[in-house]
C-alpha cells in the first residue's frame, strides 16, 4: 500500500513554497522605516514611534485602535468575474475605516487567507490587492498568514479577514460623545455598494434578474460584474488630513462608518443621549447601482436603507462653523460629500427629514 503524503490529503507544500516566494515584495512596498527588519520570523515588528523629524509622531498618551472585518460574500462575485486583484482593497478598507473612526492613524494590517488548495497566482492577485489597499492608507502590510483547507472551502472558494491596529493620543480619541445641538451632518460619497449587502445584491442580481456577471447594463455604464466589484473607498488620508489641518480642538465631534445596517444605524451608534441626528432625504445623488436594485428586486426603499451605504460611504459629524472648509478640503483630496444633515436636541437616535 502507498504512504500517505501531505499533498495527498490536498495540500502541496512545494505549490505552497512557490506561492510564499511571491508575497515579500508585495509587503515590502508598504513598509516605511518604522517597519523593524525579522527576516524568517513568524511575526511583524513596527515601532510606534521614530527618531527622526520625518516620522516622528511624538503621541501623547498614546492609545492603540484595533479593528477586524472581511469582504463577506463580494467574494463570490470575484469569482463569477475572474478578477481577485481588487477584493484585497475591500479588505483593507473594511477595518481601515472603523480605524479611522476613532481619529487613529492606521499603523499596521495583517491578512488571513483560507483557501481549498494551494493556488500561486490566486494567493499573488490576492495579495497584491491588500498591498495595494494598504498603501492607499499609509499602512503597513507587516504579515498575514494563509490557510490551506481542503476539507473546509470547495474548489474555487476561498475567504479572507483582515486586522487592522493604529493609534491615537487620547485627548484627540473621537468617539462622538461631544456631538451636540447645532453640528452639521457631512456625508462623503462612497464608490457604490462598497462591501456590504452582496448576499441581497447578488440574489436580485442573479437570481431575480437572472443576469450573467459579464452581462452589460445600460444604466450603469458597465458590466455587471465590474460594478459590483468596484472596491470599497479607504477614507483615511482625506480624514486624517482634515483632522489635522486644524489646531483647535474638537472640531470633528463624531464620524462614522456606513456599513451593514445603512446611514441610520451607524451614525446612531456614534450619537449621545439628548442628540437627535436629522438626515435629509434627497440631499445627495444616489448612485445607479442601487436604483438599479431597488428596481429589478423590487425592494422596499426602508430595506434598501436599512441594507445598503446608498452613497454615503462616510459621515463626519462637524462643528457647523467649519463645516465648508472642511467640504472644501474633501473635495480637493477627490472626495465629492454633501451636507446632509443636523443636529438638534431630541431623544438619542437618527430620523429623517419630513
Amino acid at each position: 500500500m502507498a504512504k500517505a503524503t501531505y499533498k495527498d490529503a490536498g495540500v502541496d507544500l512545494e505549490l505552497y513554497a512557490d506561492a510564499m516566494a511571491r508575497l515579500p515584495r508585495l509587503l515590502r512596498r508598504t513598509h516605511t522605516p518604522r517597519v523593524l527588519p525579522l527576516e524568517g520570523g513568524f511575526a511583524g515588528l513596527f515601532q510606534l514611534d521614530f527618531a527622526s523629524a520625518l516620522f516622528s509622531r511624538r503621541y501623547q498618551d498614546p492609545v492603540l485602535v484595533a479593528c477586524t472585518d472581511g469582504v463577506g460574500t463580494k467574494l463570490k462575485v470575484a469569482t463569477a468575474v475572474g478578477v481577485h486583484n481588487t477584493v484585497g482593497i475591500d479588505l483593507v478598507a473594511m477595518s481601515v475605516n472603523d480605524a479611522v473612526c476613532c481619529g487613529a492613524e492606521p499603523l499596521f494590517f495583517l491578512d488571513y487567507i483560507a483557501m481549498p488548495k494551494d493556488d500561486p497566482p490566486l494567493l499573488e492577485q490576492l495579495v497584491e490587492g491588500i498591498s495595494a489597499g494598504c498603501i492607499q492608507c499609509d499602512c503597513a502590510l507587516l504579515g498575514g498568514e494563509t490557510a490551506i483547507l481542503p476539507d473546509l472551502y470547495a474548489p474555487g472558494d476561498y475567504d479572507l479577514a483582515g486586522f487592522c491596529v493604529g493609534v491615537v493620543s487620547r485627548e484627540s480619541a473621537i468617539d462622538g460623545q461631544s456631538i451636540a445641538a447645532g453640528d452639521v451632518v457631512i456625508g462623503l460619497a462612497s464608490t457604490g455598494l462598497h462591501s456590504n449587502g452582496y448576499s441581497l445584491a447578488r440574489k436580485i442580481a442573479f437570481e431575480i434578474g437572472e443576469m450573467a456577471a459579464d452581462s452589460h447594463v445600460e444604466e450603469l455604464g458597465t458590466t455587471l460584474g465590474q460594478a459590483m466589484l468596484t472596491p470599497t473607498r479607504i477614507y483615511a488620508r482625506p480624514i486624517r488630513q482634515v483632522l489635522t489641518y486644524y489646531r483647535v480642538k474638537h472640531v470633528v465631534h463624531g464620524i462614522a462608518h456606513i456599513t451593514g445596517g445603512g446611514l441610520h444605524e451607524n451614525l446612531a451608534r456614534i450619537v449621545p443621549e439628548g442628540v437627535e441626528i436629522v438626515i435629509d432625504r434627497g440631499s445627495w445623488p444616489v448612485p445607479p447601482i442601487f436604483r438599479w436594485l431597488e428596481r429589478v428586486g423590487d425592494v422596499e426603499p426602508a430595506e434598501m436603507d436599512r441594507v445598503f451605504n446608498m452613497g454615503v460611504g462616510m459621515v463626519l459629524v462637524v462643528r457647523p462653523f467649519y463645516a465648508e472648509s472642511i467640504r472644501s478640503q474633501l473635495a480637493d483630496m477627490g472626495v465629492d460629500n454633501w451636507l446632509i444633515g443636523r443636529a438638534r436636541e431630541g431623544p438619542r437616535g437618527v430620523v429623517w427629514s419630513e
